[in-house]
């Protein structure tokens, strides 16, 4: 077994910076616009208040504040990614869907990693996985899915007691 790092999150660069920082300046803006607003009422002996139009201090819808998270962190991606493991048996049809689920997606590598029943849905799955890629990009935008890594059927649990060898993988290497 091998020492692995930990993995680290990637730091943003290029379009990701760019994106982070419009949202810093907008926000910026945005509370630099507010400010001069109360001011201007405070010295009308106004104070704060609410009035009739919204203004920053409103409650927010919580699909809103989401929305609205989702946008600040750059998790747009991701989300839309999130948003297809919900409807893949509308994506890849009802009867691959039964034997293949999506487990999880790398954003870094943009890999979408998907384990099948069986070793004969795997190789089905890894035949149909350029189409899919493609089907994937439509949806999502171009780009988000680079490559699908299929998984075969995970082994029987590994019982570990006084009639198994050390360092013996057993059953488990004719599975997969």
């Amino acid at each position: 077994m091998t020492d692995q790092a930990p993995k680290r999150a990637p730091e943003p660069s290029g379009v990701d910076l760019a994106r982070v920082a419009l949202r810093a300046a907008k926000e910026a803006a945005r509370a630099r616009g507010d400010a001069a607003q109360q001011k201007k009422q405070a010295r009308r002996g106004g104070g704060l208040r609410s009035g009739a139009r919204a203004d920053g201090r409103d409650p927010m819808a919580l699909g809103a504040a989401i929305n609205r998270l989702i946008t600040e962190r750059g998790w747009e991606a991701p989300a839309a990614v999130g948003g297809v493991m919900g409807r893949w048996p509308e994506i890849v049809g009802e009867n691959l869907a039964k034997h293949c689920v999506p487990e999880k997606y790398d954003e870094d590598e943009r890999v979408l990693v998907v384990r099948c029943d069986s070793t004969a849905w795997a190789t089905n799955l890894r035949l149909l996985a350029p189409q899919l890629v493609a089907r994937l990009n439509e949806d999502l935008g171009h780009g988000t899915v680079r490559m699908i890594k299929v998984l075969g059927p995970g082994g029987p649990a590994r019982r570990y007691g006084p009639l198994r060898a050390p360092g013996s993988t057993g059953p488990g290497d004719t599975y997969g």
